[in-house]
């Protein structure tokens, strides 16, 4: 091999190398390019992909978040207001009436992160927060008395954590319920409420109550006649805000009866507004006048 010969094979090989590192190069930087893209589109979540609300974790963005829609009967934690007295914990707010021994209203909100591992406590006891000066209520009050312990904010609708779900037993979220009421059609509705936000990917702001007197138990507990429930469905980790003429409400009003038997509770469908009129409440007085005209008087068929 002569040496002219030599140099231009080193010269060849040399640009052989050259491309060599120029397509290492180019590659490295399209998919660099290719990573940083995708990356960015990872983090930029759309709001149709929003995350469910964490569960709370203290009383004051407890009563911010529970009473979003407003305070049904403008309670107050005044304890000369003993049958309006507001009472809030991380589970939910609501109106305690020392008078019939049961709530007015309790409200909550419901989000895929409010269910998990924590198993049911079933530790019914007398609420710890409610004043000195309030009537009592145990779990014996309803001793024989043929009234199931019905919750108004269920149980499984706090399974985050044990404390969350000890909760859901204080004597104040428990009213007597009729067990046809209380383990079929009440519970029919607890059990869809959770599949929708399970498989709807939407949280629920659930305000439920009861009205009407059909006697007493221990002469301190008034047994009602109508228990009744309203839900309004917003899209997963949104706020209230985003509520609209188009928003999915559902109410219902039951009657705490026997013989209810495995009747479908969507048969005790009714609107906002009639409950309001039976029990002198303003459910969603936080949203504007004619949003609530609209969603008040409409009777839900999904």
């Amino acid at each position: 091999m002569n040496r002219k010969t030599l140099i231009g094979g080193l010269i060849a090989l040399a640009i052989l190398f050259l491309l060599l590192f120029a397509c290492v190069w180019i590659g490295k930087k399209i998919w660099q390019s290719v990573t940083d893209k995708t990356e960015t589109t990872e983090t930029q979540t759309p709001p149709s992909q929003r995350t469910p609300a964490p569960p709370i974790t203290n009383t004051e963005e407890a009563q911010k978040t529970y009473l979003a829609l407003g305070n049904p009967s403008n309670a107050t934690n005044n304890t000369s207001n003993a049958d309006n007295y507001l009472m809030v914990n991380n589970a939910y707010a609501l109106s305690y009436n020392n008078g019939k021994g049961t709530a007015n209203w309790v409200a909550w909100r419901i989000s895929e992160n409010d269910f998990g591992g924590a198993e049911r406590q079933n530790n019914f006891r007398p609420d710890p927060n409610l004043p000195k000066t309030f009537t009592r209520i145990t779990p014996t009050d309803y001793t024989g008395s043929g009234f199931d312990k019905g919750h108004l904010c269920p149980s499984a609708d706090r399974s985050s954590s044990p404390e969350a779900n000890s909760q859901t037993f204080y004597m104040t979220n428990i009213i007597p319920q009729t067990p046809d009421l209380n383990r079929n059609v009440w519970n029919d509705f607890e059990t869809y409420s959770r599949d929708l936000v399970k498989k709807g990917k939407v949280d629920l702001y659930v305000v439920a109550g009861c009205y009407g007197e059909k006697g007493k138990l221990k002469k301190k507990i008034t047994v009602p006649t109508n228990c009744w429930k309203v839900a309004v469905a917003v899209p997963q980790g949104a706020d209230f805000s985003v509520i609209n003429e188009n928003t999915h409400v559902i109410a219902v009003d039951m009657p705490n009866a026997p013989n209810l038997g495995k009747t479908d509770w969507r048969n005790f469908r009714t609107t906002v507004r009639a409950i309001e009129q039976r029990t002198n409440l303003n459910l969603l007085s936080n949203l504007p006048a004619n949003l609530q005209e609209t969603l008040e008087n409409r009777v839900d068929n999904k």
